[in-house]
């Protein structure tokens, strides 16, 4: 079995991938940081992995795209089973919600070069005829709160590219698995309050593992989210925009 992470170095990811090594798959590890990089590709290989290959990868740099997509498809003998798309960042909405400038920015790298990276992956997987390719979007994107409604604007995005690309590849035999975390305690959420909604990288990175290889469409996690998301969803906009969300 051969598994491609980018955004490898994430809390969420390095749990996903975790789950692969003790399957004995061969890992592409994508992400910016080198020397983070390399640890977590010791890690794995202690864990089980049968092979693991890393690359320094900026999502952001558009022009790596097509060289990180050639890299994998040299180095994933057989053809690539699974992907998984697990990088971006938590935008400051004090910053945010004044700055165009950052706005641009953080929509770049949470929707833009994800739905980039995406066409690629796919034409990828449609080649083969086979494969599942899995991106992390969120709960914040299932409807626009003022407390983080950029973050939620890029993430509702990247799911509603990935329904459309879901319906397009299904008769090709590929997947297209939509994971909406919640709230989750990594490195990326510690100046937040911590409260009784936030769960564990591990749990969810179990969650998504088994969501991957189970083929699902889209997989709320934990999955006490799909019907919180569905009462929010419900609520009529004159009275959602009075709330304190």
């Amino acid at each position: 079995m051969n598994v491609l992470i980018v955004g490898a170095t994430s809390a969420i990811a390095q749990a996903v991938a975790r789950r692969f090594a003790a399957d004995g798959a061969a890992l592409v590890l994508a992400a910016r940081d080198p020397e983070k990089l390399g640890a977590v590709a010791d890690d794995l290989r202690a864990r089980g992995a049968s092979r693991v290959h890393t690359h320094r990868f900026d999502a952001a740099d558009f022009a790596q795209h097509a060289a990180l997509v050639e890299a994998v498809a040299a180095e994933a003998s057989g053809g690539l089973d699974h992907a998984l798309l697990a990088y971006g960042t938590l935008p400051d909405p004090s910053v945010v919600t004044t700055d165009a400038e950052a706005v641009a920015e953080a929509f770049t790298l949470n929707a833009t070069s994800v739905v980039a990276l995406m066409t690629r992956l796919a034409t990828l997987l449609e080649q083969q005829g086979q494969g599942s390719l899995t991106v992390i979007a969120s709960v914040a994107g299932d409807r626009g709160r003022p407390s983080n409604y950029v973050y939620g604007a890029a993430k509702g995005a990247v799911a509603l590219f990935a329904a459309g690309l879901r319906a397009r590849l299904a008769p090709r035999g590929v997947q297209v698995t939509t994971v909406k975390p919640g709230l989750v305690d990594t490195p990326m959420t510690a100046h937040l309050p911590k409260n009784a909604l936030f769960a564990d990288p591990a749990d969810v990175g179990a969650q998504i593992h088994r969501a991957m290889v189970r083929r699902r469409d889209v997989a709320y996690v934990p999955r006490f989210w799909r019907p919180v998301m569905a009462a929010i969803r419900a609520v009529p906009e004159r009275l959602f925009k009075r709330l304190d969300l």
